[in-house]
């Protein structure tokens, strides 16, 4: 997928997951056109609610080729008000990032996050703490494991997914990589000036 395709799609995942219901007509569209397969479609199906329904379309959608954005725009079809905006950012040249009016100096931003760093982020994601994790690397399997293992606390698993990514990448591990996965899900940096300070 285009990587300006991709960043649409990441710019507007909330939106996306409150507005769409993809199991009636956009994945049976997909489907159709190749773009997704059928175990893909149980995976998506699997999802308890349609918000994570469609947060996991997301996810699986950047890996489909160079069709799978246009296809996705054309299954729009019952949600047209969300296609027509969709297309309208494509015409419209970015304007200045959310991160203009904050910014970290570059001391910050180029070193590992501290226990309690982590912690303190840990405490402040919302649902969409998952999709942060896998943006930073984490696979499924390892998302399915924080959860089970802290089953009874979201604080717990969140900070374990944040661990387990600082121990495997080590000094890549950076605040500047942290920041980038929160601008890719729609959490508005200035969440990290509370972390850090």
């Amino acid at each position: 997928m285009d990587p300006v395709h991709r960043a649409v799609l990441r710019r507007h995942r909330l939106d996306l997951s409150a507005e769409l219901l993809v199991s009636d007509s956009i994945v049976p569209f997909l489907v159709q056109e190749d773009i997704l397969t059928d175990s893909q479609v149980e995976d998506i199906e699997s999802q308890p609610t349609n918000r994570l329904r469609t947060l996991r379309l997301l996810d699986i959608l950047p890996t489909r080729g160079p069709r799978a954005f246009h296809c996705f725009l054309r299954s729009l079809e019952d949600f047209s008000w969300v296609r027509d905006r969709l297309l309208q950012e494509l015409q419209t040249p970015p304007g200045p990032s959310s991160t203009d009016t904050w910014q970290l100096p570059d001391s910050v931003l180029q070193r590992v996050p501290s226990d309690r760093e982590l912690s303190r982020l840990a405490s402040r994601l919302g649902p969409e703490w998952e999709s942060v994790l896998m943006d930073l690397g984490l696979s499924a399997e390892a998302l399915f494991r924080c959860r089970s293992d802290h089953s009874l606390s979201t604080h717990g698993a969140v900070l374990a997914g944040l661990v387990q990514w600082r121990r495997s990448e080590g000094r890549k591990a950076t605040v500047q990589r942290l920041l980038q996965s929160l601008q890719a899900t729609d959490v508005h940096p200035s969440i990290l000036q509370d972390v850090l300070t």
